[in-house]
């Protein structure tokens, strides 16, 4: 049996809104239901499909990422692939093939088409989310994460922007606002927080986390308010 990682979290209001919606198209129910489970774990609104055909069927132009497997039975993905960057309602949505160790040369062909990335089975959850997590910011062109509330942070620059007034921000704790814009409704543990800004295994406390978002709060008044936190748990956006 599935577990629904998406409806518990709504169910015990951790996450609210906004999630990036994922199309999974693989005719292996293993590597279809693993995905499913751990992108749910990690926040994302996962959907999967066995065949191509399947997923001509959903309105695709509403995900925000597909990640497809190349060799299945009928339309393989490389064609419809090829089907989506030929229309302008789907060209633009960033595809990740899966791919077998084995077909190199329909790698290179997805490439051509206009995949954005790869990414070789057998393969590490971990890896699955890194290659996500990377194309969804190439496809926000300069990394510019805007909210209702007039805020927004600039990758490109480590600007962070608050009703048009540019603010300069320690990288620490721009990589931590922007996180939170990129992610908004979702509730991050402090242990997810480490891990996503101090990758390299340095030790931090939870303490120092809960230093950096007060400052946060501080500089970016008056939308300080829209960092909500989780007792016992750790910190989100809401707008």
């Amino acid at each position: 049996m599935s577990i629904d990682f998406l409806s518990i979290s709504k169910a015990l209001n951790l996450e609210m809104v906004n999630y990036k919606k994922i199309l999974i198209v693989d005719d292996e129910e293993s590597i279809r239901e693993g995905l499913k489970t751990y992108l749910q774990f990690e926040g994302y609104d996962a959907t999967t499909v066995s065949s191509a055909e399947e997923a001509l069927k959903l309105d695709i132009q509403t995900y925000d990422l597909l990640l497809l497997d190349i060799m299945m039975d009928k339309m393989s993905g490389l064609e419809l692939a090829s089907l989506l960057k030929s229309n302008d309602q789907t060209k633009d949505i960033p595809i990740i093939f899966i791919t077998a160790k084995d077909e190199n040369d329909e790698m290179v062909e997805g490439l051509r088409l206009g995949a954005d990335d790869y990414i070789v089975k057998p393969f590490y959850m971990k890896n699955v989310l890194a290659r996500i997590e990377a194309v969804h910011r190439r496809y926000s062109h300069t990394f510019t994460n805007k909210t209702e509330s007039g805020i927004q942070c600039d990758r490109t620059r480590l600007l962070c922007i608050i009703d048009g007034t540019e603010i300069k921000l320690p990288k620490k704790e721009f990589e931590i606002l922007a996180l939170f814009l990129e992610n908004k409704g979702r509730i991050f543990t402090r242990e997810e927080l480490m891990q996503k800004v101090w990758p390299d295994n340095v030790i931090v406390a939870d303490r120092s986390i809960d230093v950096h978002v007060t400052r946060i709060r501080n500089k970016i008044s008056p939308y300080g308010k829209n960092i909500i936190s989780r007792s016992g748990y750790g910190y989100g956006w809401q707008d």
